[in-house]
């Protein structure tokens, strides 16, 4: 049976494709799973600066609205 022609590849056929791709980029795999890495910690720090920025935002206005109503 073709399962890569009719559907996803079974187990042999992904074996072989992940001993192709560690020939192909197996010297450059590390620079790459470190650079995803980093790009990951920075994306989430980066997420967790907005929702500090926004929760002092929010706090900030009820401070304001606490004033006016005073």
């Amino acid at each position: 049976m073709l399962s890569l022609a009719f559907g996803l590849p079974g187990t042999t056929e992904w074996i072989i494709i992940l001993i192709i791709a560690l020939l192909i980029f197996g010297s450059r795999l590390p620079k790459v799973m470190r650079s995803m890495g980093q790009s990951m910690n920075q994306f989430k720090r980066g997420m967790n600066e907005m929702i500090d920025e926004d929760e002092r935002q929010e706090d900030d206005a009820k401070e304001k609205e606490k004033e006016a109503k005073a």
